[in-house]
């Protein structure tokens, strides 16, 4: 039987979290369960009590806060300890429509896609600032270039997960999971696409968007840095060539002024020639180097993926139908099975 788990990253959503859960389905066509998770970022508010009192099945508690990207891997991992076979991740905000729920989760069903992002529709979204929508754009352009996929928007969190994509993923970055995940994706072979979805009303300000030139600061780092983990090679021999050119056309020049019989040595062009193409050979190294790191990397990642299934399949039971009564869940009380997994999730971390 087929397992639905929506899970949700909370950090002080005492106001929000409960317009979020109200509106999440308990029941969906090609899904015979589904649950609810929240992952409980150090909160200080009553987030949890209002969970509770909206009978979400799993909880997982942070003692301080620790950022977007582990809430979201934290969840990820309860997620599949609790059985999951699709892994829906929205935010507390109520930003998402859940009744593109569906719509979200058919790719996967259907066996088209293991990924499935939500593309907000950005020009519409009317507290987007002119520059706001136009870096989102731009930073979407970017991430396909890195991850050779076709995802429209990529920042965007309301997104979907089978469980085969959820145990080959890992985060790295500390800030978000959003364009690592899709750039891991496309770099792993993994099938990931998009589908248009709806947005509700602006219910507070983005936590993570502090500034508009921090964010973009952040998420070109991010880039950079997961091209460089990913496709070494590609990003090496890319910023070798632009040092190397410059370093060759320069040396033209000299020859061409040598044999013309200038009366001056350009001495200053040959040395500068002959530095950049220095710089360009080592850059071409350093992507040599780094490309045989990377297949030291996916042998590691090959053995974390078998540790992994092995961990989350060994106590793996069948899935019952549920009762529709989650109030009386044991995963839920104090003491029980949520709980327990939760404590000891934190004990690892």
């Amino acid at each position: 039987m087929t397992k639905l788990i929506i899970q949700i990253p909370c950090y002080n959503e005492e106001n929000s979290l409960g317009i979020t859960l109200s509106v999440l389905p308990r029941q969906l066509r090609g899904v015979d369960t589904v649950e609810w998770l929240i992952i409980n970022d150090g909160s200080t508010d009553r987030t949890v009590d209002v969970a509770r009192s909206y009978g979400v099945d799993h909880i997982v508690n942070f003692k301080h806060n620790q950022g977007l990207a582990k809430a979201f891997m934290a969840g990820i991992e309860a997620c599949l300890k609790a059985d999951a076979d699709i892994i829906v991740n929205t935010d507390a905000d109520n930003q998402y429509c859940a009744d593109d729920i569906p719509k979200l989760i058919e790719p996967i069903i259907s066996g088209r896609a293991e990924i499935v992002i939500g593309a907000r529709p950005i020009q519409k979204i009317k507290h987007f600032s002119p520059i706001k929508k136009c870096l989102q754009k731009f930073g979407s352009w970017v991430v396909r270039i890195a991850s050779n996929t076709n995802i429209i928007d990529a920042p965007s969190g309301f997104r979907a997960f089978s469980r085969e994509a959820a145990l080959k993923l890992n985060v790295f970055n500390e800030y978000t999971y959003t364009l690592e995940t899709i750039i891991q994706a496309g770099q792993k072979g993994i099938a990931i696409t998009s589908v248009p979805i709806r947005t509700n009303r602006y219910l507070r300000p983005s936590r993570l968007v502090k500034s508009i030139s921090a964010y973009v600061k952040r998420s070109l780092i991010t880039i950079l840095r997961i091209s460089m983990t990913y496709n070494p090679l590609r990003f090496f021999i890319t910023l070798g060539t632009i040092p190397f050119t410059l370093g060759t056309l320069l040396g033209i020049r000299w020859l061409i002024l040598y044999f013309a019989g200038t009366p001056k040595a350009h001495v200053p062009s040959l040395v500068l020639a002959a530095i950049l193409i220095l710089m360009g050979f080592q850059l071409w190294i350093f992507g040599l180097v780094a490309d045989l790191m990377a297949v030291n990397r996916q042998l590691l990642e090959d053995i974390q993926l078998r540790l992994r299934r092995l961990d989350v399949d060994s106590n793996r039971t069948p899935h019952w139908p549920s009762t529709g009564n989650h109030q009386q869940r044991e995963n839920r009380d104090e003491g029980g099975e949520g709980e327990e997994f939760a404590n000891s999730f934190l004990n690892q971390e």
